[in-house]
This record gives structure tokens, C-alpha cells and sequence, in this order.
């Protein structure tokens, strides 16, 4: 069982955004950045997903996998769940918390 933890502020993330359009299409997926945009306040939710690639990609330990080929969806019930490029990660689980400042997420990989 391997675990990845990552805590991101949310005023950095829009920061980035902001100065370097560039970083969108480089990070998230088309999908993830059109659920962003659909919030009021997309900044906590571009958030919490990267620090969920950082966790997921800590937790598997994949140096060569890309953060764009970690991708965060939402089932249903709001639950988060995680592809790895484009396939259901079953093993894996993750938990996803935002705030108005901070976003944090774990990942969880099972044996």
C-alpha cells in the first residue's frame, strides 16, 4: 500500500493560472477544466485536482507519468475518482477537501 499526500493554496494556483495561460492545457484535461469553470469561484476547485495529481503521482511513484495523464472525475454521488491516462484507476482511491485558501487531497493505492 503506497500513499501520496499534497497541500496547494489556492490564491497560488489562481496565480498561475492567471500569468501563464499555457498552464491550463499543459495540467488538466479538457473535461477537468470545463467542471472548474462551471463554479463561481473555479479556483478551489483547479486547487484541490492539482494537489490531487500530486498526491496520486507521489502515491504511484511514476516519475515518468505526466500530471495531465492524471485526471480527477466526480461519480454521481460526488465521489472523486481517478483515470490514469483515460483508464478507471480501480485501486486507487482518493480524498479531496478544499477550503477558501487551501485545497488538499490523499491517494491511496492498495496492493
Amino acid at each position: 500500500m503506497e500513499i501520496g499526500l499534497d497541500i496547494v493554496e489556492v490564491r497560488r494556483i489562481r496565480r498561475v493560472i492567471q500569468r501563464t495561460p499555457g498552464f491550463l492545457a499543459r495540467v488538466f484535461t479538457k473535461d477537468e477544466i470545463a467542471y472548474c469553470r462551471g463554479h463561481k469561484d473555479p479556483w478551489p476547485h483547479y486547487a484541490v485536482r492539482f494537489a490531487a495529481k500530486e498526491a496520486v503521482w507521489k502515491a504511484l511513484g511514476r516519475e515518468r507519468l505526466a500530471l495531465k495523464d492524471i485526471s480527477v472525475e466526480r461519480g454521481s454521488r460526488g465521489k472523486p475518482s481517478v483515470l490514469i491516462q483515460g483508464r478507471r484507476a480501480a485501486r486507487l482511491k482518493l480524498s479531496l477537501s478544499h477550503g477558501e485558501d487551501y485545497a488538499v487531497a490523499v491517494a491511496l493505492q492498495e496492493d
